[in-house]
């Protein structure tokens, strides 16, 4: 891959990217730096990335980096983030229907929480999935019914409470 390539690349998929990041991530710092260190193996890789998958092979390196940078915060976040979820439940019904969801979201595990990002929010097919993940097409597709199957049941937790 040629600079003229490196650069076009970056230009076309850092928005995407950075979007991927930030709803998964939830945090402009880490979405950031996870985006800028994608870039930065993309340029080391360079020799060894075809132009044609580096879409695919960003998304999937953005993927890993943001599984570990997950684990090493640790689960007790994850935990505080359930227990603000069910203590709140109340205040989550002052919450415009798009912030509800996304909270939803956030408490999903993280493969699950990827593939609905990349399905419902940045409209990626199911190969395509499949290839930044990689999965099959099957898997794909029961992990997008789980969290989905999640999701419903959170929202329908919450419409119970009114």
């Amino acid at each position: 891959m040629r600079r003229q390539e490196y650069n076009r690349i970056v230009r076309e998929q850092s928005g995407n990217l950075y979007g991927y990041a930030i709803r998964f991530l939830r945090n402009e710092e880490d979405a950031k730096d996870i985006v800028q260190d994608v870039f930065e193996k993309l340029w080391m890789h360079r020799k060894k990335v075809e132009p044609a998958r580096a879409k695919s092979w960003m998304f999937t390196t953005a993927h890993n980096s943001m599984i570990n940078l997950s684990n090493r915060k640790g689960r007790i976040q994850l935990r505080d983030q359930i227990q603000e979820i069910e203590s709140s439940r109340s205040e989550a019904l002052l919450f415009e229907s798009n912030q509800v969801v996304e909270r939803a979201i956030s408490i999903l595990p993280p493969i699950q929480r990827s593939v609905i990002l990349l399905r419902d929010l940045q409209g990626y097919s199911y190969k395509d999935i499949g290839e930044i993940l990689e999965l099959s097409d099957a898997q794909v597709k029961v992990y997008l019914f789980r969290a989905r199957n999640k999701i419903k049941k959170q929202l329908k937790g919450m419409i119970e409470l009114v």
